[in-house]
């Protein structure tokens, strides 16, 4: 009888695999960011608090480890590292233990950019080819190895009610942002690239009705000089916009190095974002004072996310569910 219940819970430990690893890591208790650090020779991924207090390295390791996000319940963390020798995605718990492979088979080109979806089941990401023929936004589903191809664009990010991914989509006198509904693969541009010739890395607010995101209202010089073009890229900063296109602001002065990738805060009142302060820093702005904070002051630190476990939703998102109403019951919360 004992070497019987010995056989069953070996049998059980099998059966189960990574869903028992993943059950068992649990999400950070207080609000905490994610971000990049070259302050140990090379990039690594850390985490602190969003006062920029007690960072700490959760990636300790020699390759280039960058681009973390935070999983909807802050149980895990989907990064972006080349410790198998090329760039591709890996799933760890919040404390930056057990990292494994998302993709078995290597593939020859980089996989960077990764979004959840709402759901923790799927995942967006960007292929980065050099030869301009695999590269553009695919679609994964943790657990397999296929992945789908959407389409030429690239920096995605899911939408919290899980119906459609925003991206950037490039033309020859710069970027705008697309939508792209995730059932039906219809695509929308609501804001006019005469606003803004230049647009690419969004972040959603937790209800998904407004975007945070990167911007340059300037047209790219059309002349090959390296002085001119690094003049304009000093000009990109921060703008929000509501879903529909509608209310355009810009967050942060163009004054100084250029600012990007920014991270609307769970609660929707600060932005996070990247800015050249001489070597690149992180700084946050709040969206209604303007008031800004830099709240890292190393040899470099960009590429965040936040997370905040009083904003986390335990429950997926239904399909019936998939509309403004995912919003509402996220405002109620």
């Amino acid at each position: 009888m004992k070497l019987k219940s010995i056989f069953y819970i070996i049998l059980l430990t099998l059966m189960c695999g990574d869903v028992c690893r993943l059950s068992a890591s649990k999400a950070p208790t207080t609000p905490k960011i994610l971000f990049t650090s070259t302050r140990d020779g090379n990039r690594e991924v850390y985490m602190m608090n969003p006062d920029g207090s007690e960072q700490v390295n959760l990636t300790q390791h020699p390759a280039t480890d960058l681009e973390a996000a935070w999983s909807p319940t802050g149980e895990q963390i989907l990064f972006v590292s080349d410790r198998d020798g090329i760039r591709d995605l890996y799933l760890m718990d919040a404390d930056g233990t057990n990292v494994q492979r998302v993709f078995k088979q290597k593939t020859d080109v980089w996989r960077t950019a990764p979004t959840w979806s709402p759901d923790s089941k799927q995942f967006a990401y960007q292929n980065v080819d050099g030869n301009f023929i695999k590269g553009g936004l695919y679609l994964g589903a943790f657990g397999k190895e296929d992945a789908e191809f959407i389409g030429k664009y690239n920096t995605p990010e899911w939408s919290p009610n899980g119906s459609e991914i925003v991206c950037s989509q490039h033309h020859p006198q710069g970027a705008r942002l697309t939508f792209i509904n995730i059932h039906t693969r219809e695509m929308e541009q609501p804001l006019p690239d005469e606003a803004l010739p230049f647009q690419f890395k969004s972040s959603w607010s937790a209800t998904g009705d407004r975007l945070a995101f990167t911007g340059n209202k300037h047209p790219i010089p059309a002349i090959l000089d390296r002085d001119l073009h690094n003049a304009w890229h000093d000009k990109q900063t921060i703008y929000m916009v509501n879903r529909d296109g509608t209310g355009l602001r810009q967050l942060v002065d163009e004054a100084g190095r250029h600012a990007g990738y920014p991270v609307l805060s769970p609660d929707g009142s600060q932005v996070l974002y990247t800015k050249a302060n001489g070597p690149l820093q992180l700084f946050k702005v709040d969206v209604n004072s303007g008031i800004r904070t830099q709240l890292t002051r190393t040899v470099g630190d960009f590429d965040a996310d936040w997370f905040d476990p009083a904003s986390a939703f335990p429950v997926s998102p239904q399909p019936d569910l998939l509309t403004t109403t995912w919003g509402e019951i996220k405002k109620k919360q």
